[in-house]
Protein backbone atom coordinates (compact mmCIF):
# COMPACT_ATOMS: atom_id res chain seq x y z
CA UNK A 1 0.00 0.00 0.00
CA UNK A 2 1.49 3.11 -1.01
CA UNK A 3 1.24 6.53 1.34
CA UNK A 4 -1.44 8.25 -0.63
CA UNK A 5 -3.57 4.92 -0.84
CA UNK A 6 -4.69 5.31 2.87
CA UNK A 7 -7.85 3.59 2.00
CA UNK A 8 -9.74 1.32 -0.07
CA UNK A 9 -13.02 2.87 0.48
CA UNK A 10 -13.47 6.55 -1.40
CA UNK A 11 -16.33 6.95 0.44
CA UNK A 12 -15.07 7.11 4.00
CA UNK A 13 -14.99 10.28 5.71
CA UNK A 14 -11.64 12.11 6.38
CA UNK A 15 -11.21 13.32 10.31
CA UNK A 16 -8.91 16.49 10.42
CA UNK A 17 -7.87 17.02 14.12
CA UNK A 18 -6.21 20.51 15.18
CA UNK A 19 -4.19 19.96 18.26
CA UNK A 20 -4.19 22.34 20.98
CA UNK A 21 -5.51 23.48 24.16
CA UNK A 22 -8.78 25.14 25.25
CA UNK A 23 -9.70 28.12 27.18
CA UNK A 24 -9.07 32.10 25.97
CA UNK A 25 -5.83 31.91 27.87
CA UNK A 26 -4.28 29.49 25.09
CA UNK A 27 -5.72 31.23 22.05
CA UNK A 28 -2.57 32.56 20.82
CA UNK A 29 0.10 30.50 21.78
CA UNK A 30 2.14 28.80 19.44
CA UNK A 31 1.32 25.57 20.66
CA UNK A 32 -2.33 26.38 19.63
CA UNK A 33 -1.26 26.88 16.06
CA UNK A 34 -3.51 23.42 15.45
CA UNK A 35 -6.56 24.98 17.01
CA UNK A 36 -6.18 28.49 14.41
CA UNK A 37 -6.27 26.32 10.77
CA UNK A 38 -9.17 24.15 12.29
CA UNK A 39 -11.04 27.57 12.97
CA UNK A 40 -9.86 28.52 9.65
CA UNK A 41 -11.42 25.66 7.79
CA UNK A 42 -14.34 25.63 9.87
CA UNK A 43 -14.82 29.15 8.43
CA UNK A 44 -14.48 27.86 5.09
CA UNK A 45 -17.15 24.55 5.40
CA UNK A 46 -19.39 27.27 7.10
CA UNK A 47 -20.21 25.63 10.17
CA UNK A 48 -20.25 26.44 13.43
CA UNK A 49 -18.34 23.76 16.44
CA UNK A 50 -20.13 22.17 18.30
CA UNK A 51 -19.98 19.57 21.23
CA UNK A 52 -19.67 16.12 20.37
CA UNK A 53 -21.23 14.30 23.02
CA UNK A 54 -18.79 12.02 24.95
CA UNK A 55 -15.74 12.19 22.88
CA UNK A 56 -14.44 15.65 24.80
CA UNK A 57 -14.28 17.18 21.62
CA UNK A 58 -16.06 20.00 19.50
CA UNK A 59 -16.83 18.95 15.85
CA UNK A 60 -18.36 20.24 12.74
CA UNK A 61 -18.97 18.17 9.93
CA UNK A 62 -19.11 19.36 6.40
CA UNK A 63 -17.84 18.47 2.82
CA UNK A 64 -14.64 20.01 1.01
CA UNK A 65 -13.27 19.47 -2.63
CA UNK A 66 -15.08 20.25 -5.75
CA UNK A 67 -18.56 18.52 -6.70
CA UNK A 68 -17.82 14.66 -8.06
CA UNK A 69 -15.24 12.29 -7.14
CA UNK A 70 -12.68 14.42 -5.44
CA UNK A 71 -15.15 15.53 -3.07
CA UNK A 72 -14.93 14.73 0.93
CA UNK A 73 -16.74 14.38 3.87
CA UNK A 74 -15.04 15.60 6.74
CA UNK A 75 -15.17 15.79 10.00
CA UNK A 76 -13.02 18.78 11.65
CA UNK A 77 -12.11 18.33 15.13
CA UNK A 78 -10.81 20.52 18.11
CA UNK A 79 -10.15 17.94 20.90
CA UNK A 80 -11.42 19.62 24.17
CA UNK A 81 -8.76 17.59 26.61
CA UNK A 82 -5.44 19.25 26.88
CA UNK A 83 -3.14 18.97 24.19
CA UNK A 84 -1.43 15.94 26.54
CA UNK A 85 -4.56 13.89 26.46
CA UNK A 86 -5.53 14.45 22.69
CA UNK A 87 -5.89 10.48 22.57
CA UNK A 88 -8.51 10.55 24.22
CA UNK A 89 -10.73 12.26 22.33
CA UNK A 90 -9.44 11.56 18.84
CA UNK A 91 -9.97 7.52 18.85
CA UNK A 92 -13.20 7.99 19.66
CA UNK A 93 -14.44 10.44 17.16
CA UNK A 94 -12.49 7.94 15.10
CA UNK A 95 -14.59 4.84 16.39
CA UNK A 96 -17.87 6.80 16.57
CA UNK A 97 -17.50 8.59 12.71
CA UNK A 98 -16.02 4.80 11.31
CA UNK A 99 -12.80 7.05 10.00
CA UNK A 100 -10.05 4.68 8.96
CA UNK A 101 -7.21 5.61 10.78
CA UNK A 102 -4.88 6.78 7.64
CA UNK A 103 -7.95 9.08 6.69
CA UNK A 104 -7.27 10.87 10.08
CA UNK A 105 -4.99 14.33 9.77
CA UNK A 106 -3.10 16.08 12.65
CA UNK A 107 -2.65 19.58 12.59
CA UNK A 108 0.21 20.49 14.91
CA UNK A 109 2.97 23.16 15.69
CA UNK A 110 6.57 21.34 15.31
CA UNK A 111 9.86 22.90 17.16
CA UNK A 112 12.49 21.47 14.26
CA UNK A 113 10.95 23.69 11.71
CA UNK A 114 11.40 26.82 10.89
CA UNK A 115 8.74 29.54 11.83
CA UNK A 116 5.55 29.12 8.70
CA UNK A 117 7.31 26.08 7.16
CA UNK A 118 4.52 22.98 6.52
CA UNK A 119 5.81 19.52 6.80
CA UNK A 120 3.24 16.87 5.42
CA UNK A 121 4.06 13.46 6.00
CA UNK A 122 2.16 9.77 6.98
CA UNK A 123 3.02 8.33 9.98
CA UNK A 124 6.20 8.68 12.10
CA UNK A 125 7.49 9.53 15.78
CA UNK A 126 6.42 11.88 17.88
CA UNK A 127 9.45 14.01 18.16
CA UNK A 128 8.84 14.92 22.18
CA UNK A 129 5.34 16.45 20.88
CA UNK A 130 2.82 15.69 23.52
CA UNK A 131 -0.47 15.66 21.75
CA UNK A 132 1.26 13.08 18.96
CA UNK A 133 2.41 10.94 21.74
CA UNK A 134 -0.59 10.77 23.37
CA UNK A 135 -2.40 9.91 20.18
CA UNK A 136 -0.01 7.58 18.88
CA UNK A 137 -0.09 6.08 22.58
CA UNK A 138 -3.80 5.76 21.72
CA UNK A 139 -4.20 4.04 18.21
CA UNK A 140 -0.58 3.86 16.66
CA UNK A 141 1.18 6.21 14.65
CA UNK A 142 -0.21 5.72 11.11
CA UNK A 143 -2.14 9.00 10.69
CA UNK A 144 -1.43 11.93 8.60
CA UNK A 145 0.43 15.19 10.26
CA UNK A 146 0.62 18.44 8.94
CA UNK A 147 3.86 19.97 10.83
CA UNK A 148 3.24 24.04 11.11
CA UNK A 149 6.86 24.98 11.77
CA UNK A 150 7.17 27.23 14.90
CA UNK A 151 11.27 26.60 15.53
CA UNK A 152 13.23 26.43 18.64
CA UNK A 153 12.95 28.57 21.32
CA UNK A 154 15.13 31.55 21.96
CA UNK A 155 18.50 31.25 24.49
CA UNK A 156 18.04 29.14 27.14
CA UNK A 157 14.38 29.57 27.54
CA UNK A 158 12.36 25.85 28.59
CA UNK A 159 10.71 24.24 25.18
CA UNK A 160 7.56 24.06 27.45
CA UNK A 161 7.54 27.92 28.33
CA UNK A 162 7.88 29.09 24.38
CA UNK A 163 5.33 26.81 23.01
CA UNK A 164 2.63 27.91 26.07
CA UNK A 165 3.79 31.74 24.82
CA UNK A 166 1.44 33.56 22.31
CA UNK A 167 3.37 34.17 18.82
CA UNK A 168 5.98 37.29 18.60
CA UNK A 169 4.61 40.04 17.57
CA UNK A 170 7.09 39.93 14.21
CA UNK A 171 5.52 36.77 13.70
CA UNK A 172 1.91 37.62 14.30
CA UNK A 173 2.96 39.75 10.90
CA UNK A 174 2.58 36.88 8.65
CA UNK A 175 0.72 34.08 11.28
CA UNK A 176 -2.40 34.94 9.15
CA UNK A 177 -0.87 33.84 5.74
CA UNK A 178 0.79 30.89 7.11
CA UNK A 179 -2.19 29.57 8.75
CA UNK A 180 -4.45 30.31 5.31
CA UNK A 181 -1.56 28.41 3.94
CA UNK A 182 -1.53 25.49 6.63
CA UNK A 183 -5.20 25.08 5.83
CA UNK A 184 -4.56 24.87 1.86
CA UNK A 185 -2.51 21.40 2.53
CA UNK A 186 -4.70 20.22 4.52
CA UNK A 187 -7.44 20.42 1.76
CA UNK A 188 -4.94 19.36 -0.82
CA UNK A 189 -4.05 16.17 0.96
CA UNK A 190 -8.02 14.98 1.64
CA UNK A 191 -8.77 16.17 -2.05
CA UNK A 192 -5.38 15.10 -4.18
CA UNK A 193 -3.45 12.65 -1.41
CA UNK A 194 -0.05 12.81 0.29
CA UNK A 195 2.51 12.59 -2.38
CA UNK A 196 0.92 15.68 -4.63
CA UNK A 197 0.51 17.76 -1.39
CA UNK A 198 4.00 17.75 -0.18
CA UNK A 199 5.21 18.20 -3.78
CA UNK A 200 2.92 21.55 -3.03
CA UNK A 201 3.68 22.22 0.27
CA UNK A 202 6.93 20.75 1.79
CA UNK A 203 9.11 23.83 1.23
Amino acid sequence: MGETDVTTDATAPWLIVGLGNPGPEYAMNRHNVGFMVADLLAGRIGGKFKRAGKAQAQVIEGRIGPPGPANRRVILAKPMSYMNLSGGPVPALRDFYKVPTGNIVAVHDELDIDYGVLRLKLGGGDNGHNGLKSMTKAMGADYHRVRFGIGRPPGRMQVADFVLKDFASAERKELDYFVDRAADAVEALVIEGLERAQSTYNS
